[in-house]
């Protein structure tokens, strides 16, 4: 349990001392940034090869989701077993709440794969949090959450400049409106700005924001319940406790809202590059 942080302190701990108690002279071991850091399972920063507990979880959760989509579809039936029918469910519920809510059924249907599989694979990998040994949201790591929306922008933009051109993606980009007479030129460079360096960063801080507080909070209460496990201390150690269940059936909730949020989010970049009209 007690791996050490990356610091010139070498007494710093990731998770926390669990000897350390209320009126036991130590000091509570509050969660920092040193909770986010993990030693290589094998290899380090300065050789080739460099695997992590959170690479582990982001390989473990996408063999996941493809062995449970291939379970469930690898025979589908007239009608469907119990797997197959969650598994449809969880589908149908991305491709017409999300993409045909959003894109439309013509336009969107050749995206469906993309953004279910952009739903389950965020869903999974916020899910890690809460599941007994893992207990780590992959996406609280902002080069996850940048990677798929940076996957998202290129998407995006290229197909923005397929649709229109080139003429008709920068009007696209920058909002051109000839009506907008002298503000023009600086609506055109606050859109350009916005959309095309502002978008894809909040997309991907958005995800990897609510995840790092979530599990931080997360952390600070289940700390604390073990912290004050001591004499007077254990009254307050059973509050603790109980906000530790409230916050995780709460993160729970969170890390679903946030994968629907990101697919919605990326349907809408999607579909603002195929309308004709801006």
């Amino acid at each position: 349990m007690k791996e050490p942080a990356v610091s010139a302190d070498p007494t710093q701990t990731l998770a926390f001392d669990t000897s350390c108690h209320l009126f036991d002279g130590c000091g509570f071991p509050a969660p920092g940034l040193h909770s986010f850091l993990f030693k290589p399972l094998f290899g380090d920063a300065n050789s080739n090869v460099y695997f992590n507990k959170t690479m582990l979880l982001a390989l473990l959760g996408s063999i996941i989701i493809v062995g449970f989509f291939w379970a469930a579809f690898a025979r589908p039936k007239v009608v469907p077993g119990k797997l197959q029918m969650i598994a449809e469910t969880g589908y149908d519920f991305v491709r017409r709440g999300v993409v045909y809510e959003t894109i439309g059924k013509k336009e969107g249907e050749k995206y469906v794969p993309f953004v279910v599989s952009l739903f389950f694979f965020v869903w999974m990998m916020n899910l890690w949090s809460i599941i007994p040994l893992a207990q780590f949201p992959v996406t609280a790591i902002i080069s996850y959450p940048a990677v798929l929306a940076g996957l998202v922008y290129i998407t995006w933009v290229s197909l923005t400049f397929k649709r229109h051109g080139f003429v008709g993606a920068f009007k696209n980009f920058t909002g051109y409106d000839k009506s907008l007479g002298a503000v023009l030129p600086l609506s055109m460079t606050i859109e350009l700005f916005s959309n095309l360096l502002v978008r894809p960063f909040t997309h991907a801080v958005r995800l990897f924001a609510n995840m790092f507080a979530g599990h931080t909070l997360l952390l600070l209460f289940t700390i604390a319940s073990w912290y004050m496990l001591n004499g007077i201390g254990i009254a307050y150690s059973a509050v603790s406790f109980v906000m530790v269940i409230v916050m995780t059936a709460f993160e729970l909730f969170i890390q679903a809202v946030q994968a629907y949020v990101f697919v919605l989010l990326t349907c809408s970049f999607i579909q603002g590059a195929l309308a004709e009209s801006h």
